[in-house]
């Protein structure tokens, strides 16, 4: 009779969730570089948002617009209007609508917190990233107050003294000139 062989204890996964050292696991799908631009964000918040199958396949292969979107508050519901997920080749029939307002997904509370902003003076709901969060789409909604020409003017300028002044700084440091 053979003698039985010593088993190795089995090894832990580390799980996902509850690690402090690893960081969420983000894919961005796409950014809305020109809302940062146009509105002054004074608040932002992460939301789910309801989508069908055909969508989220056509987010994973990474095309989508979210140039002309905004949110919008209906008592107790937050939408996503003229968000632009284009449909995806292989779902034939069980296709999606390009442009269809999409629910956000928040608590009642933060739908509150956003409602009475929005409806204050000049205040608009604007997406500014779409992402994959631990397989799960979210979507960073900022509360913005419009910007005038001459605030947008200003902001370039400041911007590019700002760089100017680093790279001067980049350039003595090294010892250059």
């Amino acid at each position: 009779m053979a003698a039985p062989k010593p088993t190795k204890p089995a090894a832990k996964k580390p799980s996902g969730k509850g690690r402090a050292d690893e960081a969420p696991a983000e894919k961005v799908i796409t950014e809305n570089r020109k809302a940062r631009h146009e509105y002054e964000i004074v608040d932002t918040l992460e939301c789910g948002i309801a989508l069908v199958g055909s969508e989220v396949k056509s987010l994973r292969a990474g095309k989508m617009s979210l140039d002309e979107a905004y949110g919008r508050v209906d008592a107790t519901e937050v939408w996503l209007i003229g968000c632009d997920i284009p449909e995806y080749e292989k779902a034939n029939q069980l296709n999606h609508q390009p442009k269809r307002p999409r629910k956000l997904l928040l608590h009642r509370r933060e739908i509150k917190k956003f409602a009475s902003l929005a409806y204050e003076k000049g205040l608009t709901l604007v997406p500014l990233k779409m992402y994959f969060k631990d397989g799960r789409v979210k979507v960073l909604m900022g509360i913005g107050r419009g910007r005038k020409l001459h605030d947008k003017r200003e902001k370039l300028k400041s911007a590019s003294a700002k760089r100017e002044i680093e790279t001067a700084l980049r350039g003595r440091s090294r010892g250059g000139r």
